[in-house]
């Protein structure tokens, strides 16, 4: 009781203006931006710096490998402080360092330690959803998070969108100096970010519920459909579908066309899945539905022809992974009162980081091996077998939510 009136004084010591808002919407879009602004162009950037698939799936693989290890202590201590900016400046900071790391030449060492960089900036977005439900009062805590899964999209996409077009008008340097730029210019922008002189409350990621917490069936079944959710994706569109669309052709500047076909249907499967077709089909039923045709599709990548059919791909699997993302976000936590929520939060989040590192860890090992389209592959087959976990425990007696 004591954690929540804190936080409902936290919401109401604040005179927020709509320059407020603006200034947290456009920190918020620039963090984004710089951690995704040389996504699309990494893998064809390593490969023609003459690194293994290996090496590229270890590169890749550390981004979440960082977070397994660092989202949750980071939570912890931002509870324990209240304070929520520090923590957005060191995301915007080890954002700017990131892109920055990419840009030494002479060894593997600096693009591992670039996306590791790169990991310890994504640990910081709890600080970010916590202090922007502060700007809303309590019976608006989905429209707060509403808006801000979909600024997070809005971020990732213009990032991604100029990663292409900057590599393809001058070269792979200017989509990571514009990183560095984006990054320094949102750390400036956080001293204007408004937050309660006492810090902003909640009920606090506490290693007292931890045991509790994973112990739940509920929990723990999600979290291993959340892990294979995130291996597909990081094999995928934010791991070696940039390589197969320039081993098909492609220029710097058409990547931006590959991206936007998977992100734009992505964005708007999310923000329909939960709302509109969950409701009416299932939960249960549409997160199946997802993982069976995100792993039609993910195979489908190894057999494009032409750069058209891999746009059709990405437009069909950003809509296929669009439908069970927000619905395993939504039931990580359902199961547990408010109080338990920040802890069962910051476990799926802590747990689901080993997808983005198992995926493209272990892509990277089954591409050198037998050629980079089975660890398309790869990714089907993890989309399958969480198709099946998603049938099975479906009808686990402990599901209340079908």
């Amino acid at each position: 009781m004591q954690v929540e009136t804190a936080a409902r004084l936290s919401r109401t010591s604040m005179a927020l203006s709509r320059f407020d808002h603006a200034v947290f919407i456009a920190v918020t879009l620039l963090y984004w931006s710089t951690l995704y602004v040389y996504v699309p162009i990494l893998t064809p950037f390593m490969k023609e710096g003459g690194y293994s698939d290996i090496l590229i799936g270890v590169v890749l693989g550390s981004y979440g490998f960082t977070q397994m290890f660092i989202r949750f202590p980071l939570g912890l201590l931002s509870d324990k402080m209240h304070k929520r900016k520090p923590f957005m400046m060191l995301g915007l900071l080890s954002g700017a360092l990131s892109c920055l790391l990419f840009m030494i030449p002479g060894s593997w060492m600096w693009p591992l330690a670039g996306r590791i960089m790169s990991g310890v900036c994504a640990s910081a977005w709890v600080a970010f959803t916590v202090l922007y439900a502060a700007y809303f009062s309590a019976n608006e805590a989905t429209k707060a998070m509403s808006n801000i899964s979909f600024l997070t999209v809005i971020g990732q996409l213009i990032g991604m969108t100029l990663s292409g077009w900057l590599a393809g008008a001058y070269n792979w340097n200017a989509a990571f100096i514009t990183g560095v730029g984006l990054g320094l210019l949102g750390l400036i922008l956080t001293f204007a970010v408004k937050e309660p002189q006492g810090g902003v409350a909640r009920a606090p990621i506490s290693l007292k519920y931890l045991r509790e917490i994973v112990r739940n069936p509920t929990l723990l079944q999600v979290s291993i459909l959340s892990i294979l959710a995130h291996s597909v994706l990081f094999i995928t569109m934010f791991g070696f579908t940039p390589l197969k669309a320039t081993s098909l052709g492609a220029t710097s500047g058409q990547l931006t066309i590959i991206v936007i076909a998977f992100m734009v249907p992505h964005a708007i499967t999310s923000l329909l899945s939960g709302r509109i077709i969950a409701p009416r089909f299932g939960t249960w039923n549409v997160a199946a539905a997802g993982f069976a045709l995100s792993a039609v599709f993910t195979v489908a990548i190894a057999y494009s022809p032409s750069l058209g059919w891999l746009a059709a791909t990405q437009a069909l699997n950003g809509f296929a992974q669009g439908l069970h993302f927000p619905l395993l976000l939504g039931l990580a936590i359902q199961p547990f009162e408010p109080s338990k929520r920040a802890t069962a939060m910051g476990f799926y989040q802590a747990v689901y980081s080993v997808g983005m590192f198992a995926g493209p860890f272990l892509a990277g090992f089954v591409n050198d091996g037998f050629g980079r389209d089975y660890g398309f592959w790869l990714g089907g087959a993890f989309a399958l077998s969480a198709v099946i976990l998603t049938l099975i425990w479906k009808r686990s007696p402990n599901q209340t939510i079908r």
